[in-house]
């Protein structure tokens, strides 16, 4: 039995944290735990919830209000020893060039498009695995 992955979501939206749950589901992919969401809708709740630990991947919207997961993402990755790696929620595909300068390691846009962000979710809930290995 594998373990469970424990996913933050960050967003002010509760619609687009739900599209982020109903796009995963149980389990994005055969070969990695089932998901576990927690959920935040402001920065420092996000803050809080990394200083707690145990968190395997960071959902961040990049559309976020006062805060969007772009500037966030960059100020976690200054600030959160180990990080855990990042999917950014962009509101456009021409947002790529900012998901890079916020040091995200995957980035999706929205609306969440069920395929790609269980791909992209995946993909960072496996490489978390080995370098926890």
């Amino acid at each position: 039995m594998q373990p469970t992955a424990t996913v933050l979501v960050y967003s002010d939206d509760s619609n687009t944290r739900e599209q982020v749950r109903l796009a995963c589901g149980r389990r994005p992919a055969p070969d990695v735990p089932t998901v576990e969401f927690v959920e935040c809708a402001t920065p420092e709740a996000v803050v809080r919830e990394l200083d707690r630990g145990g968190i395997d991947v960071c959902v961040l919207d990049g559309e976020a209000v006062p805060m969007g997961g772009m500037g966030l993402c960059r100020q976690i990755k200054d600030e959160v020893f180990r990080c855990p790696p990042v999917l950014l929620l962009m509101g456009r595909p021409q947002d790529a060039w900012l998901a890079t300068w916020s040091r995200a390691d995957a980035a999706v846009t929205l609306p969440v498009d069920p395929v790609e962000f269980a791909t992209a979710l995946a993909s960072l809930l496996r490489q978390q695995r080995l370098a926890s290995a």
